[in-house]
């Protein structure tokens, strides 16, 4: 037998719906039923009052109470047919006839009937208890008797001129009057009760269509599901991510943006108010730069930034910004164009070897000894070939030796001597060779630039570099001047430092695919400096036809090592003053 497939379960939005209706139902019926109770009781309590007004009017008339007492001097109690013809029957019966009542019932002292509507029950004792009547006391009753359920009372009936207890009057209303009472009164309770219901449904209805818009047609397990996903990815990834809201406001902002952009979490805050680059809030700007990518520098890193707008169906949710960072793919090419030009170097040294062991291979087939023994001498005084590097040995770190040597190539590829100033002296070994790099390699480049762009026929780039002990490490001094015109008449020296500023060409396009990563050399590094407690300053100018720009860079706690020798224009412990 085959087994029918299991009915999917409802969706939350309906079952939403579903229990709203049933706890407006709920309510609704619990306040109908608690209304009619309460009139019930009201309608019943109605007619217990009524019961004993009548009661009293009827145990206070002088005639019933002489006809009782004169029934109860008696011995014995007359028979039905005399009591049924008798005076007490007319005045109950005319009592209950005009006010309605269901019964008026009159009684001696012993609780025998001597009236009654029903004559065949004359002489009879009464069918609910005399009591408290008899012993003087006035109750109001509900309890059903002979002639059916009733709301009524039982009041005393006195002899005349005196205080003894010689009857009771009973009087009693159908509760069947009273229940029809009730539903006369039940009606617009029905109608308001319907009402509400009707109301309760349609704002039930109302929510759910809400709900499923601002859940987006999504079940709570799906919204589960989405923001487990959401939170492992945003947390996961290595890219920073920025979401803005439809209403302007952050919503997420993961952990590798508070670390790229160096700042806390900013979820809730006004995208406009917020304190990130402006480029940044330019990217979710109408225009058609919304759409570019674009390079930043923050937090001592460059930044490559662009923005998404985020749709769903046709529903505008807001933007989506990405960070990625591109601080170590510059230094990566930075590292690789060294080695390049080192290897560039190296095979020049080797091609001019094997050119020197050519001449010597030829003095020697040819038999002229003695002119081999001079051109060795030659090759011995002259030494193996060099960086293009004037006084590279004032720096006797290697690294800096073999990162200045390779930009020493590079430069004069393009036509430009690097050369180093005669106050240099590095005694220290460098520790932090990754910032180091970074800022003297911008320094040098951004100098070999302005020189090859400047007026000046003798190119040149002149370093000095100087190393400053220090009890929690020395700090490395660099100055960079170059042959270039200097900066542009009117430039402000801190305007060199926005991002997207070159001295060779004046300010570029941040466009990512416009500029081509250009201008963000001296701004990376004057925040990589400012980071280690240090600076980028602007300590002259320059002029058109040279010399150009002079920039100084103060690196903290950059070296380590011994500084026994003598530092030109530095103070220290171990310098003579």
């Amino acid at each position: 037998m085959q087994r029918s497939a299991p009915r999917p379960p409802l969706r939350f939005s309906t079952q939403t719906l579903l229990l709203q209706v049933a706890v407006v139902l709920l309510v609704v019926l619990l306040s109908a039923a608690v209304h009619a109770w309460l009139t019930y009781d009201r309608v019943g309590s109605e007619a217990e009052n009524q019961a004993l007004t009548l009661a009293r009017t009827v145990a206070s008339d002088p005639s019933v109470r002489e006809d009782v007492l004169a029934i109860s001097r008696q011995p014995g109690t007359p028979p039905p047919a005399e009591l049924a013809a008798g005076p007490l029957m007319r005045e109950a019966e005319a009592a209950r006839v005009r006010t309605g009542a269901l019964f008026v019932v009159i009684t001696d002292e012993t609780g025998l009937r001597l009236a009654h509507p029903d004559p065949e029950r004359l002489g009879e004792k009464v069918s609910t208890d005399p009591t408290e009547a008899l012993a003087g006391r006035e109750v109001t009753t509900r309890n059903t008797g002979t002639l059916g359920p009733s709301a009524g009372a039982k009041v005393p009936v006195y002899a005349p001129d005196s205080t003894a207890v010689v009857g009771e009057v009973s009087v009693g209303y159908s509760m069947e009057t009273v229940g029809q009472s009730v539903a006369r009164d039940i009606g617009p309770v029905a109608v308001t009760a319907a009402g509400a219901l009707l109301a309760g449904v349609l704002g039930s209805f109302l929510l759910r269509r809400r709900l499923q818009r601002l859940t987006l047609g999504l079940e709570p397990e799906e919204i589960s599901m989405l923001v487990h996903d959401q939170v492992a990815v945003l947390q996961g990834v290595d890219d920073g991510v920025i979401g803005i809201s439809a209403d302007g406001r952050i919503s997420v902002f993961n952990a590798a943006a508070q670390r790229l952009l160096d700042l806390p979490d900013l979820a809730g805050t006004r995208w406009e108010d917020a304190p990130v680059p402006d480029q940044l809030k330019s990217l979710t700007r109408p225009g058609p730069a919304g759409a570019d990518a674009l390079e930043i520098v923050a937090g001592g890193r460059v930044l490559v930034a662009n923005a998404r707008k985020a749709l769903h169906r046709r529903e505008d949710l807001g933007w989506v910004v990405m960070l990625r960072d591109r601080t170590e793919l510059q230094e990566l090419t930075r590292q690789l164009d060294a080695v390049g030009t080192m290897s560039t170097a190296l095979r020049a040294q080797r091609h001019e070897f094997a050119n020197q062991l050519h001449t010597l291979a030829g003095f020697m087939s040819i038999g002229q000894h003695q002119q081999a023994r001079e051109y060795l001498s030659r090759l011995a005084a002259t030494g193996p070939l060099k960086f293009p590097v004037e006084q590279a040995e004032l720096l006797q770190d290697p690294y800096l030796q073999a990162f200045v040597g390779a930009k020493g190539v590079e430069a004069d590829e393009r036509g430009v001597a690097l050369r180093i100033g005669p106050e240099t002296l590095v005694r220290g070994q460098v520790t932090e060779a990754q910032d180091v790099t970074t800022v003297l390699g911008n320094l040098i480049d951004n100098a070999v630039n302005a020189a090859v762009a400047g007026s000046a026929e003798d190119r040149w780039v002149e370093l000095e570099v100087l190393d400053e002990p220090g009890d929690d490490g020395g700090t490395l001094h660099v100055v960079v001047a170059d042959s270039g015109d200097g900066l542009a008449e009117g430039t402000d020296a801190e305007a060199v430092f926005a991002e997207g500023f070159t001295t060779a060409t004046g300010p570029l396009s941040r466009n990512v695919r416009a500029g081509g990563g250009q201008g963000f050399g001296l701004a990376l590094a004057r925040q990589l400096a400012r980071r280690r407690g240090g600076d980028v300053t602007v300590l002259d100018p320059g002029g058109r036809g040279g010399p150009g720009a002079v920039f100084m860079a103060t690196l903290p706690h950059t070296t380590a090592g011994s500084h026994t020798a003598k530092i030109p224009g530095v103070t220290g412990k171990d310098n003579d003053g």
